[in-house]
């Protein structure tokens, strides 16, 4: 089983579940998250003061799949969260040694 994280942009938050679902991605987890990458921060003005934003809002979400369904579900996220301009985010993939549903003690895929 792997873990896939990706950070991507609010606005893009509800295509890329749709998407994940349709590819058969039965759950996640998404948080809202503040950070910078190559997009740094950017300077906003509010009552004529200037100031800089440094951590920009993102969306942070995270399933757990099958080895078999990692690249269907990274194509889904790309495809749907790709806008080609900096700040767009990452996908990071990685090993899951093991899964344990606390309710009813099944594990690692009958555990997802």
């Amino acid at each position: 089983m792997k873990k896939v994280e990706a950070i991507v942009k609010p606005f893009k938050m509800d295509d890329v579940r749709e998407a994940l679902s349709e590819v058969g991605v039965s759950g996640m987890t998404v948080t809202e998250v503040k950070g910078f990458g190559r997009q740094k921060g950017h300077t906003e003005l509010y009552r004529g003061a200037e100031y800089q934003v440094d951590f920009l809002p993102k969306m942070k979400i995270e399933l757990v799949v099958p080895e078999e369904h990692v690249e269907r579900a990274i194509e889904a996220i790309m495809s749907t969260a790709q806008t080609g301009k900096i700040g767009d985010g990452k996908i990071f993939v990685t090993d899951v040694e093991r899964v344990i549903r606390i309710r009813t003690g099944e594990e690692n895929e009958d555990a997802v």
